[in-house]
């Protein structure tokens, strides 16, 4: 009984010590290949509307795959809609009011100023001739066939009657110029103003669908419908699905055995018959503190640099914050 005792304790403590060396040289029993730890990180985004409205409508739930460019969400947009209507309507007149000006007089308004100014110019002409007649008069009779109202009052038609005629004569000019180009340059400046307005409506409204920016897996749904959304408050928080990379963090003694570009191997623990192909993307120039999560063959708290190893997840196995090894082949 002893000796068999004796077999056993000598057999435990074989494989104590065999357990013990193949910890401590876990990751390193390959003088060819480094092995690092560390865990899968990827971008997230908080997706808001610009503007603030009424959500109308959600058309994706959580763990729902959406591509670039769908369209997630709507607000309503109606209040909208009418100021645009009306702004397209502003145009329309602002349009018709330069083209008026740019064609400027018709030959039918240049044909009634002159009329007019011909009608203008016969009323000074028998003015003119009325106030001779009583001035003859005046003379032949010593001024008693002629009262001195009837004269002044003649006077004051004709210069009235010249007066009209001068006017007329300067609208008729105005009619042949046209328009000056002040007023076409006003006209053709309040046009792109309405433009500028109806654009600015139509942006907005475009803006009340709320669009993928990249392809993307929905991870929240912060607003349902009826909510008011604003630019501040998150409708979705998205994660995408590319790029995808493992942070791990390597010792200074290694840090000259590796280089961006380089071709890693990622396995998890949930895989690890599975490896996905990556490459270092990123090395820190900045030595740090090993976070606490990390596993390393080293100490924990020994200074280290950040590594950031670039994985293609086709198959969108690694999820965020998995804990991953990655494998690195450094033989020449």
């Amino acid at each position: 009984m002893k000796k068999k005792s004796l077999a056993v304790l000598l057999i435990a403590a074989v494989l104590a010590v065999a357990g013990w060396a193949w910890w401590q040289g876990r990751g390193h029993g390959d003088a060819n290949a480094l092995v690092l730890y560390g865990n899968v990180d990827i971008r997230q985004i908080s997706l808001a509307f610009d503007g603030s409205g009424r959500v109308a409508e959600l058309r994706v739930d959580e763990g729902d795959r959406v591509k670039a460019g769908a369209i997630l969400a709507r607000l309503d947009t109606r209040a909208l809609e009418l100021q645009a209507e009306q702004a397209k309507a502003q145009v329309q007149i602002q349009e018709q009011t330069l083209l008026r000006l740019r064609n400027g007089s018709r030959p039918q308004e240049i044909a009634q100023a002159r009329d007019q100014f011909i009608a203008a110019q016969a009323d000074a002409v028998r003015a003119a001739q009325d106030l001779a007649r009583l001035q003859d008069i005046a003379v032949s009779t010593q001024g008693r066939g002629v009262s001195k109202q009837d004269l002044d009052r003649g006077k004051t038609s004709l210069q009235a009657a010249r007066a009209q005629a001068d006017a007329r004569q300067q609208a008729l000019r105005l009619a042949e110029l046209g328009p000056r180009q002040e007023d076409v340059a006003g006209a053709r400046a309040q046009l792109d103003a309405a433009k500028a307005q109806l654009a600015l409506l139509q942006y907005q409204i475009s803006q009340g669908e709320l669009r993928a920016p990249a392809d993307a897996v929905v991870r929240s749904r912060l607003l349902e419908p009826g909510d008011m959304a604003t630019p501040q408050r998150p409708v979705f928080a998205l994660a995408l699905t590319q790029p995808k990379w493992v942070r791990v963090y390597v010792s200074e003694t290694d840090l000259g055995k590796i280089r961006p570009g380089m071709a890693a191997s990622v396995v998890t623990d949930s895989h690890p018959d599975q490896p996905i192909a990556g490459k270092i993307g990123y090395i820190s120039s900045v030595a740090e503190f090993t976070p606490k999560s990390v596993e390393t063959a080293q100490l924990r708290t020994s200074l280290a640099y950040e590594v950031r190893v670039r994985v293609d997840d086709g198959d969108n196995v690694l999820r965020l914050g998995q804990p991953a090894t990655v494998r690195l082949s450094i033989g020449r």
